[in-house]
């Protein structure tokens, strides 16, 4: 399908009452682009060690929309324009000048799945549910993906890096009880449920990862009270971590960024048992050291660290 792109240039004071104004006229899905930076909270929500650099901030923004290609959309666009003109009495629109081309597209929510396909992690086989099992990968132990709009599909180093130490320390310890701290779309609570393990409680930010895990979940034929899964941060939130509970861990496992990880670690110990395992991934090569201090710092010894290409697992024990 062909779709319209209507850019209109304004500023990043009145980003927010445009995108309201076409709001209110039905249009659904804005896309807003400026350069001002990202605070330290917005940063922390993200999966990213670092971020490019922008151009100054000059207070500019670009606010977009779609609109079908092929239908009569005048009307439409005076509406939009006079409501540009009305947002001038309260605040500066800057120029308000709309642009448009045409873009071809778009299954936004699915072309990314041409890219993800089937492998293995020694004898586990990560499948897209869209993807249909091979003979010969039918004795592997099976897990089953739809990432949604959940970060998780498997393929990313840190989450391979999680897996494999999952392999590891769960096959030590059969029926080990397992903390997902940034549970995402599943993957790794689902991994050592597979694996072997008795249950698993996980935390996340964000709430339509309970949606992407729930159906997971499902998809893997697993029990819905073999997990348990909140929304929050297990960093600060005093009821989360009451919820979450203390002591009752063999294995937590983290696979979010550095800089979540180095204040995590100062709560995790509390809901390890004794002689409980921590594992993370999510840390770009530079901040290991940092990582690995802060850990060490809260009365964990570190076991192993593994690298794949820049990114790096650190694991360690409640002593």
């Amino acid at each position: 399908m062909k779709w319209n792109k209507f850019t209109i240039q304004t500023t990043t004071k009145a980003e927010d009452f445009i995108s309201a104004m076409l709001s209110e006229l039905g249009i659904e899905g804005v896309e807003i682009e400026n350069n001002v930076p990202l605070t330290k909270e917005e940063q922390s929500d993200m999966f990213i060690d670092f971020l490019p650099e922008l151009p100054p901030d000059e207070g500019i923004s670009y606010v977009s929309f779609y609109l079908e290609d092929g239908k009569e959309h005048s009307a439409l666009l005076q509406r939009v324009a006079e409501g540009i003109e009305e947002q001038r009495q309260w605040i500066d629109v800057g120029t308000g000048h709309i642009t448009s081309c045409d873009t071809q597209d778009l299954d936004w929510m699915n072309n990314w799945k041409e890219y993800f396909h089937s492998f293995s992690i020694e004898d586990i086989l990560i499948k897209p549910t869209w993807e249909t099992l091979k003979e010969e990968d039918k004795d592997k132990l099976l897990i089953e993906i739809d990432p949604g709009i959940s970060f998780g599909t498997g393929k990313h180093e840190t989450t391979q890096l999680c897996i494999r130490q999952l392999i590891k320390y769960i096959r030590k310890n059969p029926g080990a009880n397992v903390l997902d701290i940034g549970f995402g779309s599943g993957i790794l609570s689902i991994a050592a449920l597979k694996l072997g393990a008795s249950n698993v409680t996980g935390t996340d930010l964000d709430e339509n990862c309970l949606v992407s895990v729930t159906e997971n979940m499902e998809t893997n034929r697993l029990k819905a009270e073999d997990g348990r899964f909140y929304v929050g941060n297990l960093i600060n939130d005093t009821k989360l971590q009451e919820t979450v509970g203390e002591e009752c861990y063999d294995i937590a496992v983290a696979n979010i960024l550095a800089d979540v990880i180095i204040p995590m670690a100062s709560v995790v110990p509390a809901r390890l048992k004794q002689g409980g395992i921590f594992i993370t991934s999510g840390i770009i090569d530079f901040k290991e050291a940092e990582v690995k201090d802060a850990i060490e710092s809260n009365g964990m010894r570190v076991l192993e660290i593994n690298h794949d290409g820049e990114w790096v697992n650190i694991t360690a024990i409640k002593e």
